[in-house]
């Protein structure tokens, strides 16, 4: 059983993305890992490799390599919430975030067609239409 803690340690999340791309996930969806280690082996293994994860980059970047080294796309939801609200949240990877506008409603009218256009960009070079 993992604590609450764990839901998101970097351990965990790794290993379910590792273990979406085994089960056939072309795409996956995980939470941002933090820098806590669930697991005691997971945490020796870390250690020990010197796998990097002091950073937020550091262990989107594992986690992406947790998937077939980067050969799944793999997208980062949520995260903290933060003050003032932000407006859009890109991971490495292929997370591309969401719009963050309940605290300023008058932005939504300009903010949605960006947040559009950024979308229909990313769909874009999923597709093979651009780079």
């Amino acid at each position: 059983m993992l604590s609450k803690e764990g839901e998101t340690a970097i351990d965990v999340v790794a290993y379910a993305a590792q273990i979406a791309a085994q089960l056939g996930a072309h795409v996956i969806k995980v939470k941002p890992p933090t820098a806590h280690i669930e697991q005691a082996a997971a945490k020796k293994v870390y250690e020990k490799e010197r796998i990097p994860i002091a950073t937020l980059a550091e262990r989107v970047r594992h986690v992406v390599q947790s998937a077939f080294n980067g050969r799944r796309i793999v997208i980062f939801s949520g995260g903290e919430a933060r003050t003032p609200p932000r407006s859009s949240t890109r991971c490495a990877g292929s997370g591309t975030g969401r719009l963050r506008l309940d605290h300023r409603p008058e932005l939504l009218p300009a903010a949605r067609g960006d947040a559009l256009d950024f979308l229909r960009q990313v769909m874009d070079i999923y597709a093979g239409k651009a780079k």
